[in-house]
């Protein structure tokens, strides 16, 4: 059933398309050139290569964003389904999620071709890019269970959410560098789940280097805190989502 719901959402997301399957790589490549060209003249002289720099954002952070909105709505668009048959409910957060981690995968293909064009020097060490890889999957599917509850009981939710992930956009220093900025404030981006993922790649790809076993562990933190969260709220309130769909 969970390969039937992630063929089935992979087939909607690009029904009536012209370009299909290119979309998912063709529409981070266009965010990546109106950002460029809107803050390369700020941004970009006092950063080496700014447009690899600015897509290890965009990557990251289009990737969570996608992951949570398709989470958030996975339950109630499926509705027509388990208040029809009893399945496992988490199966169409999962696959929901699936289907943007396919196209994530897609885009970072694309990431590593621009890499080479901007000559970033490649190593073993990108090796370790698996990693974030991981958490930020994990910490996708707890925020998906979270968000995908709450939009069941209030779909005032999605409004809320669409000005949050306006605010989490800027606030994850996707096109600035945060170098120059106060200590407390450095203090304030640490406490970002998504701009430390960012900040994992950008270490990795960036300055060639492995990061420290500290940021190891704060993504795991990051990611079990965002499932355990997920795993109650499913745990807790499942049993009542048929009688508000």
């Amino acid at each position: 059933m969970f390969e039937e719901l992630v063929k089935r959402d992979f087939k909607k997301k690009y029904k009536r398309t012209i370009l299909g399957v290119g979309w998912s790589m063709l529409s981070p490549l266009l965010m990546l050139l109106v950002m460029k060209v809107v803050f390369g003249q700020f941004f970009g002289r006092e950063t080496p290569h700014y447009t690899t720099y600015l897509f290890c954002g965009l990557l990251t952070f289009n990737w969570f964003s996608g992951s949570a909105s398709a989470g958030m709505r996975s339950l109630f668009g499926n509705a027509g389904i388990f208040t029809k048959v009893n399945v496992p409910k988490y199966l169409f957060i999962f696959s929901a999620n699936m289907q943007v981690l396919f196209n994530f995968v897609l885009t970072l293909l694309v990431f590593f071709v621009f890499c080479a064009l901007d000559k970033v020097s490649f190593s073993w060490k990108f090796l370790c890019l698996l990693y974030p890889v991981v958490t930020l999957s994990i910490f996708n599917l707890g925020v998906g269970m979270v968000l995908s509850a709450l939009f069941i009981f209030f779909r005032d939710i999605d409004y809320l959410w669409e000005v949050f992930m306006r605010l989490l956009m800027y606030g994850s220093a996707i096109f600035y560098s945060i170098d120059d900025m106060p200590a407390r404030l450095q203090l304030v981006f640490a406490c970002n789940p998504i701009y430390r993922h960012i900040a994992y790649f950008r270490e990795v790809v960036l300055d060639g280097a492995v990061p420290s076993v500290s940021t190891h562990l704060v993504l795991a933190a990051f990611a079990v805190a965002a499932f355990a969260a997920g795993a109650w709220m499913y745990r807790r309130y499942n049993t009542k989502f048929l009688y508000y769909v």
